[in-house]
């Protein structure tokens, strides 16, 4: 199941396993997460047994019966380690053939001898916003974590001055830019125009990864100057290697995932037809799951035959990369089932019901409800969905322009300020060895800029559209 499969199904969850109110509701998500923080940054408790912890805190200050909080944690947990968790585990595949094979070497001799130091953030914010055109968020993280790592550990960069315009373009991407499902799923919610959308998604998202990216990034940098964490860069690979793979050949492998999705999301906006026997084909390949395990195969043979491995060492390096994930996996799968529980004791529509009510423009209410929704939930897409459906109303009578720019004052929203019951904030984390606070100060003030600057640039742009 991927993980938009796993938000959607998150997002039309049935009835809330709990009678409380909305008061109480909103006393029992600060209380949740107050717990959650409380354990990791004064106890030092690891963070997936603090997030245990503070969803059973969460249903209990809820009202919720014991068995259908472990029930909501359980199915949360499963379901993200079923979609991201074996995304993650493929990409850190793929990611140790890169490392091992002298791949990811020459990618960042060829990156470093090209860009200058200035502009090193930019081509990563470049690269990053390429790649990520249509992959899920996890999927390029785990592709790009391998690149960015070695970059700053051989550059001598901090690695916020590197990784953060890395994470801006893929953030600004999944939220703001179809064929990504979020910004989809709007699209067709307020009947908006896809090609008008994605010409206006581009006027925003340029400007808005710009600041987030490699201008937020120097003051990122200042605040946490931290060195990439030793255990999760990429070793060199020993001197015995027969040769290393060419650049283009190691490009074309990681780019492989990306090319197989990008086709499913072009079939599956030009066919529109679920029956269509090329459109079932697209769907398979391009899925994330099979994409990823393609390039797998393919660089078991591109990367691994290439350098000289031979069988036993192919099987090494497939069994060396899944140890040092291990940790991540559950903390990521345990984020998910705090998330599941938030929306299982009926967050979302807590939030629906306050902004019935409010009386402002129809662009900042639906920036609005999915913030609030977001921070909530932790979910972008399940934020993307609830606000989207709500609004829908709103989009008839406005201009094919402005139907469009609702669709991205949704999607801006759906990215504020990730935190605790957000699955990529642990991913993030864990990947960058910081802990809670400096994560908050870097990857969750990256989101808020992006989400703010975001609407700034829709709200603009609808005074002249």
């Amino acid at each position: 199941m991927t993980s938009l499969s796993v938000e959607i199904l998150a997002a039309d969850a049935a009835e809330p396993i709990t009678s409380a109110g909305n008061a109480q509701l909103g006393i029992a998500v600060l209380a949740g997460i107050a717990v959650i923080v409380l354990l990791i940054t004064k106890f030092k408790l690891h963070a997936f047994l603090a997030l245990t912890i503070g969803s059973l805190a969460l249903g209990a200050f809820a009202g919720a019966p014991l068995a259908d909080t472990i029930k909501s944690f359980s199915t949360g947990l499963g379901n993200t380690v079923a979609g991201v968790g074996v995304l993650i585990a493929l990409g850190a595949i793929l990611g140790k053939l890169l490392a091992d094979s002298g791949g990811a070497d020459q990618i960042v001799d060829t990156i470093l001898a090209k860009a200058s130091k200035r502009s090193m953030p930019w081509a990563m914010v470049l690269i990053a916003s390429v790649i990520g055109l249509p992959l899920f968020f996890e999927v390029g993280i785990v592709l790009l974590i391998p690149v960015v790592l070695l970059v700053a550990k051989r550059g001598n960069y901090s690695l916020m001055r590197i990784g953060i315009p890395a994470l801006a373009g893929l953030s600004v991407m999944h939220g703001l830019i179809p064929p990504h499902p979020g910004p989809l799923v709007a699209i067709d919610a307020v009947g908006a125009n896809l090609g008008v959308t994605l010409a206006l998604g581009l006027v925003v998202a340029i400007p808005t990864v710009i600041i987030a990216g490699p201008v937020f990034s120097r003051y990122a940098a200042r605040w946490v100057d931290i060195k990439a964490p030793e255990k999760m860069i990429p070793t060199r690979p020993s001197e015995d290697l027969e040769k290393r793979p060419g650049f283009g050949v190691t490009v074309a492998t990681i780019l492989l995932p990306v090319a197989l999705m990008l086709v499913k999301a072009l079939v599956d906006i030009v066919v529109d037809d679920p029956e269509n026997g090329v459109q079932k084909v697209t769907d398979v390949i391009g899925s994330p799951l099979i994409a990823l395990l393609a390039a797998v195969i393919v660089g078991m043979f591109t990367l691994g035959r290439a350098a000289g491995f031979t069988k036993e060492r192919l099987n090494s390096t497939v069994e060396k990369s899944l140890a040092p994930i291990a940790g991540i996996l559950l903390i990521v799968g345990a984020g998910g089932g705090f998330k599941q529980t938030l929306i299982d004791i009926g967050v979302g529509q807590m939030i629906l019901d306050f902004s019935k009510d409010w009386s402002i423009p129809a662009l900042l209410l639906a920036w609005l409800i999915a913030v609030a929704i977001r921070l909530a939930t932790g979910s972008a897409t399940v934020a993307t969905i609830s606000a989207a459906g709500l609004v829908a109303p709103l989009a008839e009578g406005m201009s094919t322009s402005h139907t469009a720019l609702l669709v991205l004052a949704i999607g801006a929203g759906s990215l504020f300020f990730s935190h605790v019951n957000d699955a990529g904030f642990w991913l993030v984390k864990e990947y960058f060895g910081m802990n809670v606070g400096q994560t908050i100060k870097t990857w969750s003030v990256m989101e808020t800029i992006i989400s703010v600057v975001g609407i700034v640039f829709v709200l603009l742009l609808s005074l002249v559209l």
